[in-house]
């Protein structure tokens, strides 16, 4: 009887031990890939999970966003100008089957194919179009890796251009650009005040023309005005149609000549 308590004992042992083995716990964002005797055979997860030992393997798969950062790359842009680009790009496993058998490291996979893509669509546009329309590249560099890590089981959800540098030289050159677009148009601006200026005069010309005694009367005022400086010297302007009215005034003529 002592002899099969001593034998059954080892044995009840490793029973313990691989139930214990077999035994796997997941948390909500991870999942698991189960190879029975190396063939794919099913995702499980979360919660508790049963991996017979030494017949199936397991495989972790994250489920949350990755933040990965690109590396900054030189690109040169459409005009020839040399600039030195970073990002980052948020992604997440969307297929743990996809994401474990159809590629090696699938983080790796991802961080060259965003470096690639995004030289090679920045290298499209022109430096102007890389400063100023950033959503519009951003949006185009995500359709680009999602489409493409698909097959991956990787969904890129967003992509952040986060820094364009430029050298000195270009950096002086800019602001000589901007500078200059700034007096053009501050000339425009004055040239328009102008012409708007010369137009209202205009029409404040007409209206006085077509009624004598309103111009006599803006006269007045304008000699009411000029009586108000302090100045010692006066200058009294008389219109030449007005001296006409005041020698032909009746009273005023002088007698015919025989």
């Amino acid at each position: 009887m002592i002899d099969l308590q001593l034998g059954l004992g080892p044995l009840i042992l490793l029973l313990l031990f691989l139930v214990i083995a077999a035994l796997k716990v997941l948390r909500e964002y991870e999942r698991g890939v189960i190879f029975m005797l190396g063939r794919f055979w099913r995702v499980k997860g979360p919660g508790l999970v049963i991996v017979i030992p030494g017949l199936q393997q397991m495989v972790k798969v994250d489920l949350r966003v990755v933040t990965m950062d690109v590396p900054s790359q030189d690109v040169i842009s459409r005009d020839n100008v040399s600039v030195k680009v970073n990002a980052v790009v948020y992604f997440r496993v969307v297929d743990p089957q996809k994401a474990i058998i159809q590629v090696e490291d699938y983080f790796n996979a991802t961080s060259q194919l965003a470096q690639t893509t995004l030289r090679a669509v920045l290298g499209k546009h022109e430096l102007d179009e890389m400063l100023s329309e950033r959503e519009k590249l951003n949006a185009d560099v995500q359709q680009i890796l999602d489409a493409q890590t698909d097959a991956w089981g990787i969904k890129v959800a967003n992509v952040e251009i986060k820094h364009v540098d430029l050298n000195e030289t270009m950096v002086r050159a800019i602001a000589r650009q901007a500078e200059a677009e700034r007096e053009r148009r501050a000339k425009v601006i004055h040239a328009e005040g102008e012409k708007q200026a010369a137009e209202t005069l205009l029409e404040a010309a007409q209206m006085l023309s077509r009624d004598p005694a309103a111009m006599q009367l803006r006269y007045l005022q304008t000699l009411t005005q000029v009586a108000g400086d302090k100045s010692s010297t006066l200058v009294f302007p008389v219109p030449v149609d007005l001296l006409g009215k005041l020698m032909g005034a009746p009273g005023t003529a002088r007698p015919p000549q025989g």
